[in-house]
């Protein structure tokens, strides 16, 4: 009665597809479910102009809305399309699916044809009759088949891992596909931001080499000191230096550009806007912790890290069940070539073999305790990405509420030290003030000058970052269908689509 039950259970097991594998729950997110509010946090922007993001999430804004200099559009697009990078997450994913449709395999028979021919040469004392000859031969033909009966659900157990692990990659290649968007802008911006450092040099060179100018005359005719002299000739040799700086900076800054591309910058790229007339989206809706469990591709890749680990778990326990095989064959079989396929040549053969396993040095469950720490560790991986993710659009919010008030006061001191230095030169010219009070004015006008433009860049690359962090840049226009994490995009001759039996990943 025992070994009915047995078997039906086993049957029961085999016809639900069921493993050992523990029931999967997602872990409680270790984070709190509002983000911070209070100071900085109140002071979120509204929409910039016209452009607005509507009250839509990050996810639903394609990135030609988000950004909106046609130059950078164009740039993104070609990177989409060349970056190595890009490329080696797409092949990894479709590597992943190739492992995957192996391991499945592996729940169907195996049914392979077979022909074979053996010669035989038996020793006449041990032949039955001394009429039989000493040198037989058999040929057969026919068909091999084997099958592991998968009651306890290893084989779907390691399925269910590769089935996670490729689509843990595929969201690892929308993650890396955001990013690059992400990238691409960050890069785009800095290269603006040194074009504006470098006017903001040039223009400083030119009233201090217009300054060293008359004071030199002043000092040849003697009505000026070699002091004054000497001082307007720093501020000469400061801007010079720092405008070789700006001018290596600037070559970089382009030549990581074209990294990020994958080719060199086209020449007939459109007009780019500067840096102060860029225009991005401010006003994106930040929503609530637990949305970006559905927004960030790298949290759903840890997910789908830990689902493999909880499946290997499944694996590992039905190592310690008995593993039952199928073999058998059916074809024909002949002492000659000719009589293969002759009446009452026919052959069969069936071999039902079960293995349980009684002693294996511990190996069994040593492999059982490691899949277990495999799955703890995957927990605090997954655990890990939700606290990055957060404190990630934690800070973005931080900075975006603090950006507006700070330029503005930069662009008011700029006022200030404009106005301040035409006031010294004025003093200095008509005999009042010394000329450090000039140089003094003019070098804290420099600094006041390059100040602003970085906060400027910063805070346009905040927001590229907050974009990103909240899981835009995925879709290319607004109200555009998200493509699935492992859908076929057309990366160049690199790229091959998916094939259709690996399962779409959200």
């Amino acid at each position: 009665m025992q070994k009915h039950s047995l078997i039906a259970v086993a049957v029961a097991l085999l016809a639900a597809g069921c493993t050992l594998a523990p029931h999967y729950e997602r872990p409680a997110a270790p984070v709190t479910a509002t983000f911070p509010t209070g100071g900085v946090y109140d002071h979120q922007p509204g929409a910039s102009g016209t452009h607005s993001a509507n009250g839509q999430a990050a996810v639903d804004i394609g990135w030609r809305d988000f950004f909106v200099d046609q130059r950078l559009q164009q740039l993104i697009e070609i990177a989409l399309k060349n970056n190595r990078d890009l490329r080696v997450s797409v092949l990894n994913m479709q590597a992943s699916a190739a492992q995957y449709r192996i391991v499945r395999a592996g729940l169907f028979p195996a049914i392979d044809a077979a022909a074979s021919e053996s010669r035989q040469r038996t020793p006449h004392d041990l032949l039955v009759s001394p009429l039989s000859p000493t040198i037989s031969s058999t040929y057969s033909v026919g068909l091999n088949a084997s099958w592991e009966i998968d009651f306890f659900g290893r084989v779907q157990s390691l399925k269910d891992q590769a089935l996670a692990q490729y689509l843990a990659t595929a969201q690892a290649r929308k993650s890396a596909e955001i990013a690059l968007v992400s990238q691409v802008a960050s890069q785009y911006l800095t290269v603006l931001e040194l074009d504006d450092l470098q006017k903001v040099t040039q223009n400083t060179l030119a009233t201090a080499q217009e300054s060293y100018r008359i004071t030199k005359v002043q000092f040849d005719n003697g009505t000026g000191s070699e002091l004054d002299l000497r001082q307007a000739q720093t501020v000469v040799e400061t801007a010079s230096a720092n405008l070789q700086t700006e001018m290596r900076l600037r070559a970089q800054a382009e030549n990581a550009l074209a990294l990020l591309i994958g080719e060199a910058l086209p020449a007939d790229l459109p007009q780019g806007m500067p840096l102060s007339d860029q225009s991005l989206l401010t006003d994106i809706p930040a929503g609530l912790p637990s949305d970006l469990l559905t927004r960030r591709p790298d949290i759903m890749e840890a997910e789908e890290n830990l689902l493999a680990a909880n499946a290997n778990i499944g694996a590992a326990r039905a190592a310690f069940f008995p593993k039952v095989t199928l073999t058998g064959s059916a074809g024909t079989l002949s002492p000659t070539l000719g009589g293969l396929f002759k009446a009452g040549s026919a052959a069969w053969s069936f071999a039902p073999s079960i293995t349980l396993p009684i002693f294996e040095g511990g190996q069994n469950m040593a492999n059982l305790n490691l899949a277990n720490i495999e799955k703890n560790v995957q927990i605090a991986t997954y655990e890990k990405a939700i606290q990055t993710a957060f404190r990630e659009v934690a800070d973005g919010l931080a900075a975006r509420g603090t950006y507006d008030e700070q330029i503005a006061a930069l662009e008011r001191d700029v006022a200030a030290e404009q106005r301040r230095l035409d006031l010294s030169t004025l003093r200095y010219k008509n005999g009042v003030d010394s000329y450090l009070s000039v140089l003094t004015a003019q070098t804290d006008l420099y600094v006041a000058q390059q100040l602003l433009v970085s906060a400027r860049m910063e805070r346009l690359q905040n927001l590229v970052t907050l974009y990103q962090a909240l899981g835009g840049g995925w879709i290319e226009h607004n109200g555009d269908q998200p493509r699935p994490a492992d859908a076929p995009v057309d990366y160049g001759a690199a790229s091959a689509p998916v094939a259709a039996s690996a399962p779409s990943a959200g």
